[in-house]
């Protein structure tokens, strides 16, 4: 990672005046998390009836905001998603990180942009469940979870993690507003079932846990590696 993100990502040992990369333990609590999130998900949503007519009559009022403007850039939105304009924005965010110098950051980048819509695609049939039906909105059993809300939620976050510190708080909420304008789109169009989209906002949130576990790994100093000099920064790792 670059010196600035490895700065950021220090951490002061009681007592002394070094300091060390932070672990990949918040990551994988954050991925442990996701996973158990998605399962009650699905679960409540397809299992519990309650629950299971909720999700239809919430898409129903999601679809009553239809207007034509609106839908024409819902589906503009929905459109930046398709195969050939992901695996151009995919491509980006890697060539920004080894633009960086940043190895294993871009393979890192790469790992969940082709896992997290390749995984999605893989649990559709797995866990397809009939959905009920409310307003005349019919969505296919397997919808869960929804490709669209996985692929805009992996892009925002590598985005987040390819940017340069200063950037990163403005790329998190213009990434935020994307994954949420997105998922509106996919719930006025009636392209998927709110439970559909959680379950992709989960899925890409639990790739880049996973991602960013595996990076705080490799920035981890070697076993036997010279000590640093007190009151001097060690050299930062680039992956």
């Amino acid at each position: 990672m670059s010196g600035h993100a490895y700065t950021a990502q220090m951490r002061a040992l009681p007592g002394s005046g070094t300091a060390r990369p932070a672990g990949p333990g918040r990551a994988l609590a954050a991925a442990a998390a996701c996973l158990v999130a998605m399962a009650v998900v699905w679960a409540v949503a397809e299992l519990v009836p309650a629950a299971h007519v909720k999700d239809a009559v919430a898409l129903y009022h999601f679809t009553t905001l239809s207007r034509p403007g609106l839908d024409s850039v819902a589906e503009f939105l929905l459109h930046l998603l398709n195969p050939v304009l992901y695996v151009l924005w995919a491509i980006a965010l890697i060539a920004l990180a080894l633009a960086e110098d940043r190895l294993w950051l871009a393979v890192a980048v790469a790992v969940v942009l082709v896992m997290a819509p390749f995984s999605a695609e893989l649990l559709k049939p797995l866990l397809a469940h009939p959905h009920a039906t409310v307003g005349g909105a019919r969505i296919g059993a397997a919808s869960w979870p929804s490709g669209h809300s996985t692929a805009a939620t992996a892009l925002a976050m590598c985005a987040v993690l390819v940017a340069p510190p200063r950037w990163r708080r403005a790329v998190a909420a213009l990434g935020a507003l994307f994954v949420l304008a997105v998922s509106l789109s996919l719930l006025v169009l009636a392209w998927h079932m709110p439970s559909d989209v959680v379950g992709g906002i989960l899925l890409a949130t639990l790739w880049t846990a996973l991602a960013l576990a595996a990076l705080r790994v490799l920035d981890r100093p070697r076993p036997g590696a010279a000590e640093p000099a007190r009151g001097t920064e060690p050299a930062a790792p680039r992956p």
